[in-house]
């Protein structure tokens, strides 16, 4: 059975919650951090997300697999928290996930955006292949460099 994309329901916060944790352990390792924001996010958290903003989950079976959300500020889709299970990586849902979110947002949405660590290479060329261009770095309140990548929509 292929992976479906769907928007996520609240009952599927616990869930996502779980899998943003177990996604983005590598990424506190990374950084030395074991305190960054998507680690410490609540599941109340998560399911205020889920119900202001557009956020897409990766079904297999009756797993969550993967997942990422956009939040529509005017004509601005700011992406975020893209995760995918450590045991899925190399699939080519990220790629999927990053495509959809961007189908789902609204047409008076104009220009995506998002932001990702300095070290985290290989989300930076995922995110070019994709056609997202640097704009922008900064340090984020932890002392981590953050690179902001944006493309207007096609």
């Amino acid at each position: 059975m292929p992976v479906i994309l769907r928007r996520a329901i609240e009952a599927d916060a616990g869930e996502l919650l779980t899998l943003q944790r177990a996604a983005y352990v590598t990424t506190a390792q990374l950084y030395r951090d074991p305190f960054l924001p998507p680690l410490l996010e609540t599941l109340q958290q998560v399911a205020e997300a889920i119900r202001s903003e557009i956020v897409l989950a990766a079904v297999d079976g009756h797993r969550i697999v993967g997942s990422a959300r956009v939040r529509i500020e005017g004509s601005v889709g700011h992406m975020g928290r893209l995760v995918v299970a450590p045991d899925r990586e190399g699939a080519r849902l990220g790629v999927r996930l990053i495509k959809a979110v961007q189908d789902h947002a609204p047409p008076s949405v104009r220009r995506f955006e998002l932001f990702t660590g300095a070290l985290s290479t290989r989300h930076i060329a995922l995110y070019w292949l994709l056609g997202f261009e640097e704009f922008d770095r900064r340090c984020s309140d932890e002392g981590i460099e953050l690179v902001y990548m944006g493309r207007d929509r096609t």
